[in-house]
């Protein structure tokens, strides 16, 4: 016998991430289309540079809350009765909570990546993935945003700074945390998919004309 609620997991922590809120933010405060402006990121680095730290603020909150809630309902979804996907059988990954909510972290990562909304051109990642991680596991992204921390204050590079910490996840996660294997091994997916999204900001890092925090840009 199949049940159907393991299917929700990925679909509705998708569409959870592909709720566009740095684009919504800008467009009911200021009535304008974030993609038409600075980098043309749909993330909310973008939208502070642009537009200002409030807006900014409230894209990255809400950005974060999106990560947080995808586990949150994967972790729900998996305690309800008819789980696991396959009645019956003894499979691993059906019968662990920690996939299940990677599962969910994951697929809110790339809603936010590629959202539906807008034709599939989104943002990096990064907040959603950070709340993510509040959900998963607060000690690992504690000591991942002090790595974000210390690299932005030392270069003054946003995307190095993201890059970095999404890389330093999955190495807290198993020396720090102890965390199960299928948390570490969606969050060694997640920082794939953030660094690949980041690929335009290291071809600049490369030719050294990437743009730091408080320099103008050309």
């Amino acid at each position: 016998m199949i049940s159907a609620l393991p299917f929700a997991i990925p679909f509705a922590g998708y569409l959870i991430g592909s709720i566009p809120f740095s684009y919504l933010v800008v467009r009911l405060l200021t009535g304008a289309d974030i993609r038409e402006h600075g980098s043309r990121n749909v993330g909310a680095t973008n939208v502070a540079r642009n537009f200002g730290k409030l807006p900014g603020i409230l894209a990255l909150i809400l950005d974060i809350a999106k990560g947080w809630s995808a586990v949150a309902l994967a972790r729900w979804l998996s305690a309800q009765p008819g789980w696991p996907l396959v009645l019956g059988i003894d499979a691993g990954a059906i019968h662990s909570a920690a996939f299940w909510a990677g599962l969910g972290a994951l697929a809110a990562v790339v809603g936010h990546m590629f959202p539906i909304w807008l034709r599939f051109h989104g943002g990096k990642g990064v907040a959603t993935a950070t709340g993510a991680y509040v959900a998963l596991d607060p000690l690992s992204i504690s000591a991942a945003l002090l790595v974000f921390l210390i690299v932005i204050v030392s270069t003054r590079f946003v995307s190095l700074s993201s890059m970095l910490a999404a890389a330093s996840v999955p190495i807290f996660l198993r020396f720090f945390s102890h965390a199960p294997l299928w948390t570490l091994v969606f969050s060694i997916l997640i920082a794939m998919l953030i660094i690949m999204k980041h690929h335009s900001n290291l071809a600049r890092l490369v030719q050294g004309t990437e743009h730091r925090i408080g320099e103008p840009r050309s």
